[in-house]
């Protein structure tokens, strides 16, 4: 698709009529689009790409969403912490609050695929709250540089 704004919605609608089709909960639908809607508005503002994918995988009891771009950025994505005045930079913390994992691969091509696994049952979805075992985001170049979004107890 190409990588404009009108995309992220047809993105998210694209995948909730999926997972529809596929009996998902609603919860879980809920959870990945919002989860769509973050990734793919990331590759729209933040690649410098002309097109962008997006796909939905199911397999194991887990929901892989992979958004992938021309990895044109400058930067890997990570996630911002920012001012409750800012108008934008949350869309990382509710992939992760919402995700069992994400992270960012490589392609064999020159591009990048930023990918999020939620749990394909919404009893087995992660709360908001922090979680210890949460692996880090990482990516093919290595561990993600930040550390966690949440003040450890």
């Amino acid at each position: 698709m190409p990588a404009t704004p009108a995309s992220v919605g047809a993105a998210r609608r694209a995948v909730r009529a999926l997972l529809t089709s596929w009996g998902t909960g609603e919860e879980v639908r809920d959870n990945a689009a919002i989860v769509t809607s973050e990734l793919v508005t990331n590759a729209v503002t933040h690649s410098a790409s002309e097109r962008i994918a997006c796909r939905l995988h199911s397999a194991a009891g887990r929901l892989r969403i992979e958004v992938e771009d021309q990895n044109r950025a400058a930067a890997l994505p990570t996630p911002r912490r920012p001012d409750p005045d800012d108008q934008s930079g949350r869309g990382l913390l509710l992939v992760e609050a919402l995700s069992r994992d994400w992270g960012v691969t490589g392609t064999h091509r020159s591009g990048r695929v930023v990918w999020a696994e939620l749990a394909a049952d919404a009893d087995a979805a992660p709360s908001a709250a922090p979680h210890p075992d949460r692996p880090t985001p990482h990516s093919a170049e290595g561990r993600s540089a930040h550390g966690p979004l949440f003040p450890q107890p």
